[in-house]
């Protein structure tokens, strides 16, 4: 993509309005645009980054068995009546009213929806377990958004749901999630940890929010710090065996919220130089809720012995776009941001710092064709502002790798590649160039 042609509205100033990192450099960043309190235009920077997460949280989702479908934004309110929730949701809810006269609501969540299909279709154990999934825009009315998309009132949101037999079955599902859900955040570059935390209005006895250490956080956590060190499961873990023992390793260690955080037990579990008591930001949760909807909606299967019985479920939340932001809270220098390549809007950007200059123009097209042919998205900055001004703008926005083309470097027959994790910086030759950013 050539510069001169994309869409890029930077911003020089850091927005009045914006409280936290995240939120200042996606501004800034020209990654997104407010629309109201709360709501958002993904400008198309931001909108390439939340496609690729997006695609990650896909990815492992299909690994581990579960299925995609997609259900309206738009709900009946007779559903949420069923499940007993509609009254007992609170303000957050948007409710909304057809032509008609029909009482509807903007999702906030698909329990109510997904049972309904789900008991529309499957009749016996025979078909069980299934775990079905979409990845959808959902809105709750918070009435205080704040934090950009770490605090928004319209956001994307990816949410499994589960369907088995009986509870062994439900926590077998509850454990491929979470397993999932340990892969998924460390193929986007994040550390996150499951941490034992309250249900909230989904219900249920047992749950984990997936938490990403950053004192910008809005959940105080205490942690075993070494927790922090232990191995994601790789791209091989069989999800159909037993996955015991992972969920042992990561669950025996101490790791709490605050709402559900022992102090006698932290203080006796883990030694003083092992304490981590800090803020964190919740990217996903995962809950087992039992028969809390399939009771009351009557989401029941045929048993082995021909006895209808109520489904025991469970439901996997990952917040989609939450993550660009929590990605740069954790990603970040006083530049800009620092993306991890799996989830960079773009994996390098050529930098021409002499546009209209002959040699510099020629090398810069050879190495972005060149890139281009091999698969790699990369952004050319063909504008004709001044080399500080391309600089501080690739800094901003982030992209693992900068490569810088100037009169200079090409009369010794080497161009500057700058790695934007760790400001290394290296000298090569065009052809060695694109043989490292492609390999």
């Amino acid at each position: 993509m050539r510069l001169t042609r994309f869409f890029l509205p930077i911003l020089k100033e850091n927005p009045k309005e914006a409280e936290i990192v995240s939120h200042r450099l996606m501004l800034r960043a020209g990654m997104m645009r407010q629309e109201a309190a709360g709501i958002y235009a993904w400008l198309p920077l931001g909108y390439r980054v939340l496609k690729k997460i997006e695609q990650i949280v896909r990815e492992e989702q299909d690994r581990a068995g579960a299925l995609e479908l997609l259900m309206p934004t738009l709900q009946l309110a007779d559903l949420w009546r069923e499940s007993g929730r509609y009254d007992a949701y609170g303000p957050e809810m948007l409710r909304i009213a057809d032509r008609h006269k029909r009482e509807l609501l903007y999702g906030p969540t698909n329990e109510e929806m997904i049972t309904e299909i789900f008991r529309a279709y499957v009749k016996s154990y025979r078909n069980l377990p299934l775990n079905l999934y979409h990845i959808q825009w959902k809105f709750r009315d918070e009435q205080r958004p704040r934090f950009g998309v770490m605090r928004g009132r319209e956001f994307l949101m990816k949410d499994a749901y589960s369907f088995d037999l009986d509870e062994a079955g439900a926590r077998r599902s509850y454990n491929k999630m979470f397993v999932a859900y340990l892969r998924t955040f460390a193929r986007m570059g994040l550390k996150a940890i499951p941490m034992r935390a309250e249900t909230g209005p989904i219900g249920g006895d047992l749950s984990h929010e997936f938490i990403v250490l950053a004192e910008t956080g809005e959940s105080g956590v205490f942690c075993d710090r070494d927790v922090l060190d232990l191995p994601v499961p790789g791209q091989d873990v069989n999800y159909d065996g037993d996955l015991t023992p992972i969920i042992k390793q990561w669950t025996s260690l101490y790791a709490a919220t605050e709402d559900v955080h022992d102090a006698a037990r932290f203080e006796q579990e883990v030694p003083a130089e092992r304490r981590v008591n800090t803020r964190g930001i919740e990217v996903g949760q995962i809950f087992y809720f039992g028969t809390k909807y399939s009771e009351p909606m009557k989401a029941t299967v045929a048993g082995p012995d021909g006895t209808d019985v109520p489904i025991h479920g469970g439901s996997y939340g990952v917040g989609v776009s939450r993550l660009v932001g929590a990605i740069i809270e954790a990603c970040h220098d006083e530049a800009g941001i620092k993306w991890p390549e799996a989830v960079a809007p773009f994996k390098a950007v050529i930098l021409n710092l002499k546009q209209g200059s002959d040699d510099t123009d020629t090398a810069c097209e050879k190495l972005y064709r060149e890139l281009s042919a091999k698969g790699v998205d990369v952004l050319y900055d063909d504008t004709d502002q001044r080399a500080g001004a391309k600089f501080a703008a690739a800094d901003l926005i982030g992209i693992p790798w900068q490569i810088m083309v100037g009169p200079k470097g090409l009369a010794e027959g080497k161009i500057e590649i700058k790695r934007r994790a760790d400001g290394s910086r290296e000298n090569m030759s065009a052809s060695d160039v694109v043989a490292r950013i492609a390999g």
